[in-house]
């Protein structure tokens, strides 16, 4: 099957209510209509993430949280309370054992902050940190380590 951009009679883009440029023909050589079959596909416009030219600020949690609970479910947690300048949570390591008792594990997870306007201050970066952490203790009775 071979897909090439094309314009394409104007009705059915009108009538879909998009650009030329929105939709594209795909040329089947094996249809069953002189030799070929022709279908029309509507182009989902899909936007570009937006990336911020400001640096990222690091913080680094570990949080001791009994063995049932899920580290997906902590990481969520953690997005959550972080606010809107979190960019992303990662787990980078799972430890169970005596150090942090029976029935508990410790869950180490990477925090990343970025303003999309502004270089994050100390400040700011702690305090969404701190808001993670009373989340995490709130929801999953998480101790930081």
């Amino acid at each position: 099957m071979t897909i090439k951009p094309d314009h394409l009679y104007p009705d059915p883009q009108r009538s879909a209510g998009l650009e030329q440029s929105k939709m594209i023909r795909v040329v089947d050589p094996r249809g069953p209509r002189f030799g070929a079959a022709i279908t029309t596909v509507v182009l989902a416009v899909v936007p570009a993430p937006e990336f911020s030219t400001y640096p990222v600020a690091k913080e680094d949690v570990a949080l001791q949280v009994p063995v049932e609970v899920a580290a997906a479910d902590v990481a969520s947690t953690l997005r959550e309370g972080a606010g809107p300048l979190c960019e992303s949570v990662r787990l980078f390591d799972v430890y169970t054992g005596e150090q942090v008792g029976e029935g508990r594990k410790s869950l180490a997870f990477a925090l990343r902050f970025r303003a999309p306007d502004r270089t994050l201050t100390e400040a700011e970066t702690g305090e969404a940190r701190a808001a993670a952490v009373a989340l995490a203790a709130e929801r999953h009775g998480a101790v930081q380590r």
